[in-house]
């Protein structure tokens, strides 16, 4: 599997516990680089989870969606690079102030902000791109927005720009409750940078091989 490729999937690790997690981290570092901790998961188990992706030599993309003022969200913001995580998400909604607020921390990691949530259906796309161009403007390095607003970010803010999308199901995977999704081989053709895949892969019966058909399609 091209290097390119497993740099580009992250693997969400929506589970209650610290076995869970860990037991799927071990399986899946083999193929993949990248792991998201949630507000789920986070709240449960808390930097253990992040200690104990770093000891396997991965990285941590941490989803926990600050929203608050702008002082608490930039002494959030400071906490995680003190973990050492690779990305972490605020919430656009939270405004200018806030966003400037994250995006000004010293020796802060990759921050994105979460545009409309993916559970969301209808047409969002002008909010999407509102929400984007005020990220762009505050300083954070992209956006977090469902693989239909795709082809119009990556439009308007460039190739440097970074957009995260979840909302990805291989053919073979059931939708849940996203609403506005792509396969992964459309999702990069449409240019994320990254794609987060939860349930197609822990639900399947072989999770790294589930990975490994998720890579397959995004490098098809």
């Amino acid at each position: 599997m091209p290097r390119c490729m497993k740099s580009k999937l992250i693997v969400a690790l929506d589970v209650d516990t610290f076995a869970e997690a860990a037991a799927l981290v071990n399986d899946l570092s083999p193929v993949v680089e990248i792991f998201k901790v949630g507000s789920q998961l986070f709240t449960r188990v808390g930097p253990r989870m992040l200690d104990h992706i770093h000891q396997t030599g991965r990285q941590v993309f941490l989803d926990l969606k600050f929203h608050d003022i702008p002082n608490t969200v930039a002494k959030a913001v400071a906490a995680a690079a003190a973990h050492k995580v690779f990305m972490l998400t605020v919430h656009a909604s939270g405004g200018a102030e806030m966003l400037q607020a994250a995006a000004q921390v010293t020796g802060r990691p990759m921050i994105v902000g979460v545009t409309v949530l993916t559970s969301v259906a209808g047409d969002v796309q002008a909010e999407v791109l509102s929400r984007a161009r005020l990220c762009q403007t505050a300083g954070l390095d992209g956006v977090v927005a469902s693989p239909q607003e795709l082809p119009a970010l990556r439009q308007k803010y460039g190739e440097q720009f970074v957009i995260v999308t979840p909302g990805i199901r291989p053919a073979w995977a059931a939708t849940g409750d996203q609403k506005r999704i792509m396969t992964p081989a459309e999702a990069i053709a449409a240019g994320a940078t990254y794609l987060v895949v939860g349930r197609p892969i822990l639900a399947a019966a072989d999770r790294k091989e589930a990975a490994e058909r998720v890579l397959a399609e995004m490098g098809s």
